[in-house]
């Protein structure tokens, strides 16, 4: 009786263990075909950017944008940076490039200084008129972003900073503000009343326990929310196309450009090097900060 129970065992356990290598293999299938299917347009399109236009948008044969025939016979080579050198160089991407920079680093770093400060202050509140506050402040998030940009055209134009990036940045940070007010509310939420209180026993001010004892519990929602500051006010393309002067402009108004119009001839190809020219920092930028968000994200989920 005991060799057949142990026989059985055996049969159960093996039946487990193989049981558990199909559930596995064909969740690693799922994942791996999902993680094609995402990166798929961007790997097409970092692929067609080394090639020309005859090739990647030829409408005779697909595989023209694999084999690259026209550009094998005008460059003598499958691959070519023509596309790049027009982008950078001929169109100068690169003002684009050091004009998003330069919006986005403002926005982030304005939206955490009022938000750090705001939140904190709600979440401390004992009144209800920081709810109505924070309600007010996600319904005006929630308007299209058109509408609140015309309303602020007048005024830039009667005052002559129309086209400048100061005025983009204003925008921004007010169109941000209620997203970051309400992230970090619920960071500032979940760090206990009596981290403050404890400080101001020992002789801290109001400020002084805010910078000394609770900022250095928020790094988790502080880099969380600066990164979607940063990608929120980095892939905006109606603030900054209609506030922009041609001159002025950041990257995705730009790659937009590239295209043309009707009326027209645009680059193409120029705006494909551009596109992924702008993908591949945020890309960089997740990788780097993948396990901060996900604390982050996690630390602001669940309170208490």
């Amino acid at each position: 009786m005991t060799s057949r129970s142990e026989a059985d065992g055996g049969i159960m356990k093996r039946a487990l263990n193989a049981r558990a290598l199909t559930l596995y293999i064909l969740s690693a299938t799922i994942v791996l075909l999902w993680v094609l299917l995402a990166a798929f347009p961007f790997l097409w399109t970092l692929w067609g950017s080394f090639k020309l236009e005859a090739d990647f948008l030829s409408p005779g044969d697909w595989k023209h944008a694999l084999f690259g025939p026209n550009t094998i016979e005008r460059t003598g080579s499958a691959f070519t940076g023509s596309a790049y050198h027009g982008a950078w160089v001929e169109k100068a991407f690169w003002k684009a490039t050091l004009n998003t920079l330069l919006v986005t680093i403002s926005v982030v770093v304005l939206s955490l200084s009022i938000g750090l400060l705001g939140a904190y202050a709600l979440a401390r509140s004992g009144f209800r008129y920081a709810f109505w506050l924070l309600i007010a402040a996600l319904v005006f998030r929630a308007m299209p972003h058109v509408t609140l940009v015309s309303g602020y055209l007048l005024p830039f134009f009667e005052l002559g900073i129309w086209g400048y990036l100061p005025t983009s940045i204003i925008v921004l940070v007010a169109i941000n503000q209620p997203f970051t007010l309400w992230m970090l509310h619920a960071f500032f939420q979940n760090i206990p009343r009596e981290i403050d209180e404890s400080a101001m026993i020992d002789g801290c001010t109001q400020f002084q326990a805010f910078r000394l004892t609770v900022i250095p519990l928020m790094w988790p929602g502080i880099i969380t929310t600066a990164l979607f500051s940063f990608l929120l006010s980095y892939n905006d393309f109606t603030v900054t196309s209609i506030l922009l002067s041609q001159d002025n402009q950041t990257m995705v108004p730009r790659v937009a450009g590239f295209l043309g119009t009707t009326q027209s001839e645009g680059k193409v190809m120029y705006a494909v090097a551009a596109a992924v020219s702008s993908i591949a920092p945020l890309c960089v930028l997740i990788l780097l900060f993948q396990r901060q968000i996900v604390s982050g994200l996690t630390a602001g989920a669940v309170k208490g």
